[in-house]
């Protein structure tokens, strides 16, 4: 009995870990913004939500099979008044959690004088089971974390629909294609 309640700890603990947490700082945040966001949609809302999306249009279609298999997504956002409302302490335990050791990677890093952008991926094995993106700017704090199975080719093609930014990603089997084609 002890190693089946150890065990189900254990993948408890790596279906969590996808999952980012929110420092305690994020609420004193909300209370300085001029505006706050706050989305949390568990599995089961994400699958009733999904129901309204339609798969005979291509891009519902793709968003509805994206979305079935995440167990959340969640973001927090907040725009203030003034610059220095908020400052890298109240970054830090985000950014602690997204370690190495964690099994989290930064595959995007963006820097200018006023903006900071991270992407990071969770994997398992070549499966992505997490996604977090990090967006800092002087006045404003976003954080965006994508929880379960994601397929980036999936993504990438929803890509310039539904508000999604249009990013190229190639698979393996399709840059292989392109450079046998040439």
């Amino acid at each position: 009995m002890k190693i089946v309640v150890v065990c189900i700890a254990l993948a408890l603990s790596t279906a969590l870990a996808q999952e980012i947490e929110f420092p305690p700082s994020f609420q004193k945040l909300a209370e300085k913004a001029v505006e706050s966001v706050d989305v949390t949609l568990d599995g089961a809302m994400l699958k009733a939500a999904s129901k309204f999306l339609s798969e005979k249009r291509t891009e519902e279609g793709e968003a509805k099979k994206l979305v079935s298999g995440l167990k959340a997504i969640r973001v927090r956002s907040f725009k203030f008044a003034q610059e220095g409302e908020y400052s890298e302490a109240d970054v830090a335990p985000i950014r602690s959690q997204l370690s190495s050791s964690s099994g989290w990677s930064r595959v995007v890093n963006a820097k200018s004088k006023r903006e900071n952008a991270g992407v990071y991926l969770r994997k398992e094995g070549d499966a992505v089971v997490g996604l977090l993106v990090l967006a800092m700017e002087p006045k404003e704090l976003t954080v965006v974390n994508i929880v379960g199975p994601i397929d980036l080719e999936q993504l990438s093609n929803l890509g310039g629909s539904l508000g999604i930014p249009k990013v190229s990603v190639k698979s393996k089997e399709k840059d292989q294609k392109e450079k046998d084609d040439e």
